[in-house]
This record gives C-alpha cells, sequence and structure tokens, in this order.
C-alpha cells in the first residue's frame, strides 16, 4: 500500500491545493508514483473523465502535477452549491440529487466506505498519495461528522502537515490556536508546520519560529514565498475575478455570472500574449470588448434572470447588434437561445424568453449529460469563418438539451448584425463523443456573430488558439507573431515546474521525507 501525507489549512484559502500540486510535482521528479486524494471537495468548477464521471477539477489539476490521467477515485465526493443552502451531490463520479446542508450532513457519514475503497485502490496503484484537507480541522462545530479532515487523515493513519497563510496576517495565532482546538491524538497527527505566502526576509521570522515551536512542539516544515505561479486555483476562492484590467490589443469579456461555473475554460486564452481577459459583472465594466463570453453556469435561469435586471443583457444584445463576436459555452450557450423549457423544474422555474440571438431551444431534463469529446469544428461562413474546420476537444457536462428553432419567423432580425437567417441552425461544431460506440453527433450553433457550443474546454487547444486569434486580429486590422504561441499543455507543465522549484528550495524536503518514513534521493 502507498505511504500518504496529508495538507491542512489553518483557514480556508491557505494555499493547500498548490502545496498539494508541487509536492506531487517533486515526488514525481524525484522518481515516485504519486497521485492526489481529496474526500469532499465543493466546486462548481468540474471535469468529465474518460469513463463519463464527474469530479471537481482541482484534483484534475493536481493529477496533472503528478504526470497521471484524472480518476474520480481522487475526488469520490463532490458537492456543487445550488442555492445557499443547498448543493448537488455527486458521489463516484455520479449525481446522487440535490440535498440541503443539513440532510447531507445526517448522511456524509454513510458515505466513508465510498472514500475508503476510492482511496485504497489509489493506494494498490502509487507508491505516495497527497491528501488534500478542506477549510480548517478546527471547526469544533463539524468535527464529531468529519470526513475530509482529521477524520479523513484517522481513516488512513496519515501523517499532517499544517499549513497557515501569512499573508493575511495572524499566521502564528492561526497555527496556535487550530492546534489547541485538536484532540491529543489528533494534534500528534501534525508532523510539521508551513508558513506560506511569506513576502520579504524570511529570516526575521526566525525568533517566531522559535517561540512557536516552545508551543506546540511541532517543527516548522518550511517557510514558502508568496508564489507568481499561474495554475488553476480552487473556483471558490480565486483571484482572477479581481485581477488589474490591462490594456490589450484585443479585448475579451467574459461576463461574470453569479453562479459561474467552469470558467477554467478561459485560462487558455489567459496565458495568451497580446489578448486582454477579463471578467465583468456589471455593465459599467463591458467598455467595448472585441469579444463577449457568457461562460457555463450551475443555475442558468437564475443567472438569465440576472443579467436581465442589472442591464448586462441589453448591454450584451447592443453590442451584438454592433457586430461584436458574442459566444457562449454551456449554459451560456443555452441563455442565448430563444427559450429554456424547464417543466421538470430541474432549476424551479417552468419557462423563460431566452436573450433571442441564437435560432435554439433548450429543454431541461433531470438526467444529466457528462462525457469526454474529440471532433473538429464544421465549415463556418461570415465573422467566425476563421474558425472553421479546427480540431477541438474537451467534455460536456449539464443537465439540458438544446435543439434548432426550424421557422424562421421565431427568429428575431432586430438582435444581430446579420439580418439574413437560415431557416435552420447551422452547426458550429462536429463532435464524435468517446462512447463504445464513438457516436457522432452534431454540437452548437452559429448565426453571422453569435456563436456557441456545450463544449468545454474548446478554447484549450493550440489551433483553436491560434484560428481566435486570427480572427481578433483581423477584424482589427492587426498582425501578430504566431510563433510565440505555446501550448497550453507546454505552459502548464512549465507552471508546475515552475510551482515544484520554489517549494523544493522553500520546505524542508529531508524532514518531509522522514515524515513519509523514506530515504531523501541523493542530489
Amino acid at each position: 500500500m502507498a505511504k500518504s501525507i496529508m495538507i491542512q489549512g489553518t483557514m480556508s484559502n491557505a494555499g493547500k491545493s498548490f502545496l498539494v500540486a508541487g509536492l506531487l510535482r517533486i515526488l514525481k521528479q524525484d522518481g515516485y508514483k504519486v497521485a492526489p486524494f481529496k474526500s469532499q471537495n465543493m466546486a462548481l468548477n468540474s471535469y468529465i473523465t474518460e469513463e463519463g464521471l464527474e469530479m471537481g477539477r482541482a484534483q484534475v489539476m493536481q493529477a496533472e502535477a503528478a504526470g497521471i490521467k484524472p480518476s474520480v477515485r481522487m475526488n469520490p465526493i463532490l458537492l456543487k452549491p445550488t442555492t445557499d443552502m443547498g448543493s448537488q451531490v455527486i458521489v463516484c463520479g455520479e449525481v446522487q440529487g440535490n440535498m440541503q446542508a443539513r440532510d447531507y450532513f445526517k448522511m456524509k457519514k454513510s458515505l466513508i466506505p465510498k472514500i475508503k475503497e476510492a482511496y485504497d485502490s489509489l493506494a494498490e496503484e502509487y507508491d505516495i498519495i497527497v491528501i488534500e484537507g478542506a477549510g480548517s480541522p478546527a471547526e469544533i462545530n463539524l468535527k464529531a461528522d468529519d470526513i475530509v479532515n482529521m477524520g479523513m487523515a484517522k481513516l488512513v493513519d496519515a501523517p499532517v502537515l499544517l499549513a497557515g497563510d501569512i499573508d493575511r496576517g495572524g499566521v502564528f495565532a492561526q497555527l496556535y490556536g487550530t492546534v489547541m482546538l485538536l484532540e491529543e491524538e489528533e494534534r500528534a497527527r501534525i508532523k510539521g508546520t508551513i508558513i506560506n505566502k511569506f513576502r520579504g526576509d524570511a529570516t526575521i521570522l526566525k525568533p517566531g519560529l522559535d517561540m512557536i515551536y516552545e508551543k506546540i512542539h511541532i517543527p516548522c516544515a518550511g517557510v514558502v514565498p508568496y508564489m507568481n505561479v499561474d495554475i488553476e486555483d480552487e473556483d471558490s476562492l480565486t483571484e482572477r475575478f479581481h485581477k488589474k484590467r490591462e490594456v490589450a490589443p484585443v479585448e475579451i469579456a467574459v461576463i461574470k455570472l453569479p453562479r459561474i461555473s467552469n470558467f477554467t475554460d478561459f485560462y487558455s486564452l489567459e496565458h495568451l500574449e497580446g489578448v486582454g481577459l477579463h471578467y465583468v459583472s456589471d455593465v459599467s465594466e463591458l467598455k467595448s470588448p472585441d469579444m463577449i463570453i457568457l461562460p457555463g453556469s450551475k443555475s442558468t435561469i437564475q443567472d438569465l434572470i440576472w443579467l436581465r435586471e442589472n442591464g448586462l443583457e441589453a448591454a450584451i444584445k447592443k453590442e451584438a447588434a454592433k457586430g461584436t463576436l458574442i459566444f457562449g459555452i454551456c449554459g451560456g450557450y443555452q441563455m442565448l437561445g430563444m427559450s429554456i423549457d424547464d417543466s421538470e423544474m430541474v432549476e424551479g422555474i417552468r419557462h423563460i424568453r431566452g436573450m433571442e440571438l441564437l435560432p435554439i431551444k433548450t429543454t431541461f431534463t433531470t438526467s444529466k449529460v457528462m462525457t469526454q469529446a474529440t471532433g473538429h469544428t464544421g465549415t463556418i461562413e461570415g465573422p467566425y469563418a476563421a474558425l472553421s474546420n479546427i480540431p477541438v476537444t474537451g467534455y460536456e457536462v449539464h443537465m439540458g438539451i438544446s435543439t434548432p428553432v426550424l421557422s424562421s419567423e421565431d427568429i428575431p432580425s432586430a438582435n444581430v448584425a446579420d439580418q439574413t437567417h437560415p431557416s435552420s441552425c447551422p452547426s458550429f461544431t462536429q463532435i464524435t463523443v468517446t462512447t463504445e460506440s464513438a457516436t457522432a453527433k452534431s454540437d452548437g450553433s452559429v448565426l453571422s456573430n453569435i456563436a456557441g457550443t456545450y463544449l468545454h474546454g474548446i478554447f484549450d487547444t493550440e489551433s483553436m488558439q491560434k484560428a481566435v486569434l486570427d480572427l481578433l486580429y483581423t477584424r482589427k486590422g492587426l498582425t501578430y507573431d504566431a510563433s510565440a504561441i505555446q501550448s497550453y499543455d507546454s505552459y502548464k507543465e512549465s507552471q508546475y515546474d515552475h510551482l515544484a522549484s520554489i517549494l523544493r528550495e522553500s520546505l524542508d524536503m529531508p524532514l518531509i521525507y522522514e515524515i513519509l518514513g523514506l530515504t531523501p534521493p541523493l542530489n
């Protein structure tokens, strides 16, 4: 069975996900087969595995750092918030339904056999499992039913490294308070502390490190600097939405919906030179972008109502009439259509008018589409012609089916720049779904400067990134250096190596190997 080590934090956003990813990459570089594990994750950014199972993207990122394929075993429980008090519960990749928080807390300990089965399966295949906790282990109101922090550590007898966030201040109080609120058996599991996100001269911390050791008798396993590393972060805590807007030759505005999901779709565009991608939640922030993207949403109807009420729908339609490129993905694609029918009350409103920019209608169903897909875009005419015949890969995860509105009379001519409408909805992408039968199907729509697709990750291929740059730059009469485009996969690999390099320098790796019961490799 695999060795294990667990990263817990004094609070949310202490940097656990990055520390797990970096440690995985270091151990991989040192020759070990490693895998991540998080028993329960709460997130709206999810991923569909080759088997058609759903898991949190944080463990997908960590699997990439470990150099292995993502498996739903790495995240057996995923909670996708639907309201402030409830979530869709996904166990071992399959939807169990929506539950109120109180009801979930009553039953979650019954999921321990599933968690243990997933962990044991990984432990049979890998040398080391690096486990991530959630929030803080000192949430004393939740400890009795804990399955993700000390409860998980006890379940698999894992030693723990406790990380504190010094950037937000009070790190020594964080560490001391957390340790003191734990039971004696739980304290004994903590074999090292980590001071994370430090800015400045680490020697200044030395007196504090000595004093905190005298109080808790746990050695410091490292002081990690504030890192400028560009990898996927936890969606609920991301700082990407608040980045300062920088001027670039071409501008892409992503609408920051209240229940935005899978905004990892846009990370591949963020890293491109000459592209300014920013998130917009108010009409005053929209400006005059070259492209507007409506992302996925966990509650499509409620977010469409929000767009309507705060004026962004009207502003987007005004931009559409001017010829600005509008692109929708998943829930954003559904919003662009004529209507959404929710007769089965999946989201709780039976019928709502769409933005009426694409000739499609969407019907919600209780069954969830979850599949990976590969294929290519079709031949496209008009403003999106540059995206014709491009290989694409990605995945679908949605509760709803969109079909063409066949009557041209149902398509309002005032909402798009091109006043000529086809009698049926043109295909945007021809996708071969990864199933046993490899059934081909049509996905998405294009009408002049309006386009949409269900395919998450459509911008991740190098060929699609180049096509998007061609499209946006040509429309503005500009040119760019195509040789400067780095594939997104190569970019991510460089960032994982950069993360590992920083952690190798700042963590006490001999101590960590000792905690693991292993001998450090010879350099």
